[in-house]
């Protein structure tokens, strides 16, 4: 991008020259370039949203403890709603959130996963987080599965067979 703008502000001030009037003629004034920004004056987007918009539903099924089973609202930036873990739940996902990746992303690779069974539990994670939305599903049904779901340890809770 700045090798673009410098070789328009290049071409525009050829041009500029070539047009000119002869040496004799009255002069027209000639049009400044646009500057050019400095180097360090780019800033990445933050990685946390403004106050109010961490928003999460977090929805728990099957587990088969009605202590779990059921509905929760997160709120982070500041800490509120209904998830027994709210502190806890909003540091963990600040601690995963970093700028192009998405803490609620299929997380590694699917490669060799374990057949191991972690039970009927689900969740599914709707909402908003760091200006982005979120709908995401969870289940315990094989090795992978219940590694991401770990990973997202205390955001989603203990669960097993």
């Amino acid at each position: 991008m700045l090798l673009r703008r410098l070789a328009l502000v290049t071409l525009t001030a050829a041009a500029a020259l070539a047009a000119a009037p002869a040496a004799g003629a009255a002069a027209a004034p000639m049009p400044h370039p646009m500057p050019l920004p400095l180097l360090g004056s780019f800033m990445p987007p933050p990685s946390v949203a403004p106050a109010g918009e961490d928003r999460l539903t977090i929805t728990i099924s099957n587990s088969g403890n009605r202590a779990v089973d059921g509905r929760y609202s997160l709120d982070c930036h500041p800490t509120g709603g209904t998830h027994s873990q709210a502190r806890a739940a909003c540091d963990r996902l600040d601690e995963m959130t970093r700028w192009g990746e998405d803490p609620f992303g299929p997380g590694e690779p699917r490669g060799n996963c374990t057949m191991m069974y972690g039970g009927p539990t689900t969740a599914r994670i709707t909402g908003t987080w760091a200006g982005r939305p979120v709908d995401a599903r969870f289940d315990r049904h094989d090795g992978c599965a219940i590694a991401r779901w770990n990973r997202l340890r205390p955001v989603l809770p203990e669960a097993g067979v």
